[in-house]
């Protein structure tokens, strides 16, 4: 896959690019191809670049007195970034990490504000990937307040069915809020019935 084609699977999935923004795009953003382990941000870096995933899968973590601890994965055709530097520009208390051979498309802060001044459809893309972004956030708030493991658990594979063929089940069960025996029990449990 080229930029092009990436720019092209950002405009189907998210929102419609009038040519001459995907022009402008297309000269501002990076494609990269990553090995598995690849950290794009690491804890207390400056981080100034979102990433469109087109194959592969990362996670953000933090790591809290030795813990690491997941908060969030996105998989092919999905934004990640690390969202108070990106936003707010200060150092990122988190990292981000590549979970497979990924290929991805990188874009700047300043070109993503550029781009969204210029362009009402791109302005348009930036609110429904925020959007995206909150309804997920508040879903998975809602899923660590109320729900039992099992319905994470659930829920989770109902979202993601090959979860578990992606992603380690340590970091499965450090974005569930549960131990690793807590895990899997309930996989032992599912694997029975």
């Amino acid at each position: 896959m080229n930029k092009e084609e990436a720019i092209q699977s950002i405009s189907q999935h998210y929102h419609p690019l009038p040519p001459d923004c995907q022009k402008d795009l297309l000269a501002c953003c990076q494609l990269h191809r990553l090995e598995k382990g690849h950290l794009l941000v690491k804890e207390g870096q400056y981080a100034d670049k979102t990433y469109y995933l087109l194959k592969g899968a990362a996670r953000a973590f933090y790591l809290k007195d030795g813990k690491d601890i997941t908060d969030w994965f996105a998989f092919e055709y999905e934004f990640i970034s690390p969202i108070q530097s990106f936003f707010l520009n200060i150092a990122s208390p988190q990292y981000i990490e590549t979970l497979a051979p990924t290929l991805l498309l990188e874009v700047r802060r300043e070109d993503v504000n550029r781009l969204s001044d210029l362009y009402r459809a791109f302005d348009r893309l930036g609110k429904i990937i925020v959007t995206q972004t909150l309804l997920k956030l508040q879903q998975r708030v809602i899923s660590l307040q109320f729900e039992s493991a099992q319905q994470k658990y659930d829920n989770l594979l109902a979202v993601t069915p090959d979860i578990e063929i992606r992603v380690p089940l340590m970091h499965i069960a450090s974005y569930l809020g549960i131990t690793l025996e807590t895990l899997s029990r309930i996989r032992a449990a599912k694997i029975r019935i």
